[in-house]
């Protein structure tokens, strides 16, 4: 049977590159009624700030074509709460539990990260450099590379584990904003988020979302999800986690052969809350079947 432990960023281990998706998994003990959540190679959990928000005003998600748009606005109770509420909760899962950091300026990045980087069990933060700067008019940090250093440099400075960075696919040059996250010490990359999008109820001639556009995730954006990890394999040396679209093991297995090391399933949970023990099994056979002794072999042995 083929090994599916992998290592994202040299110092993180985990047991399968299968994990899931944060803002889709809660805080991952919601689905522990379903299977045993400690067969996930980690979980990303929802999008952590250093205060609580209160989020987007309703309706903030609508159901699309092969997807859904989401603008729940990073609705949470803040980085106090989850350290005080949650961690007890989860931080004697066997799996690696991994906090998604957002915020809106980079002190409010850098003040999440230092809290998390206190609590023991958490061996790893995703930092989401998709949110709106507030300092610059709402543009997101990760849309260009002087923003996306920025962030990322002074959240290296305070936080001494494993650093993976999200990167927002809603650029130019995918490649230009994931160097910049290299050079200023991130361990790993995560892609992609969410593509803009926005969805229109032709009876009421309005826009669905409360806030006309929202996030697009969904097996409707894969082939632009494929494409971006492809290219940014070709662009970094840090390992990548796969994003967008995951659905079974053949999407997974598409992913790790474009250049990801491992993957995470994230609209999909909505459908199937046992669809990652079927991804896992499905690429775990596959590697058996191929003669893969270790599912790392997988990652970047797309021949072109």
């Amino acid at each position: 049977m083929a090994a599916l432990n992998v290592y994202i960023g040299g110092e993180l281990h985990i047991c399968s590159p299968i994990t899931t998706a944060s803002g889709t998994f809660g805080y991952g003990v919601e689905y522990a009624d379903f299977f045993d959540i400690n067969l996930l190679g980690a979980i990303f959990v929802k999008g952590t700030t250093a205060e609580p928000r209160e989020g987007n005003p309703y309706p903030r998600m609508a159901e699309t074509a092969s997807g859904m748009l989401n603008a729940v606005g990073l609705q949470n109770k803040g980085v106090q709460y989850f350290a005080n509420d949650i961690y007890p909760l989860i931080k004697d899962l066997q799996t690696a539990v991994i906090v998604n950091v957002s915020g809106s300026t980079v002190a409010s990045y850098v003040a999440c990260a230092e809290r998390i980087a206190e609590l023991a069990n958490i061996p790893a933060i995703e930092l989401n450099i998709s949110c709106p700067n507030v300092k610059r008019g709402g543009m997101a940090f990760g849309i260009s590379a002087q923003g996306a250093a920025e962030v990322v440099a002074a959240v290296r400075k305070v936080y001494p584990k494993t650093l993976i960075v999200k990167l927002s696919p809603n650029v130019t040059d995918i490649t230009e904003i994931a160097r910049a996250a290299e050079a200023e010490g991130a361990d790993s990359l995560s892609l992609i988020n969410t593509l803009l999008g926005m969805a229109v109820d032709v009876r009421q001639r309005r826009p669905v979302l409360s806030t006309v556009t929202g996030g697009l995730s969904g097996p409707c954006i894969k082939p632009v999800a494929l494409r971006m990890v492809w290219q940014t394999y070709r662009a970094v040396k840090i390992p990548l986690i796969g994003i967008g679209g995951i659905a079974c093991w053949q999407d997974a297995v598409e992913f790790m052969l474009a250049g990801a090391a491992a993957v995470q399933v994230g609209t999909c949970n909505f459908i199937d809350p046992a669809v990652t023990v079927k991804i896992t099994e499905g690429v775990s056979n596959y590697c058996d079947e191929q003669g893969f002794s270790s599912v790392a072999e997988l990652t970047g042995a797309l021949e072109t």
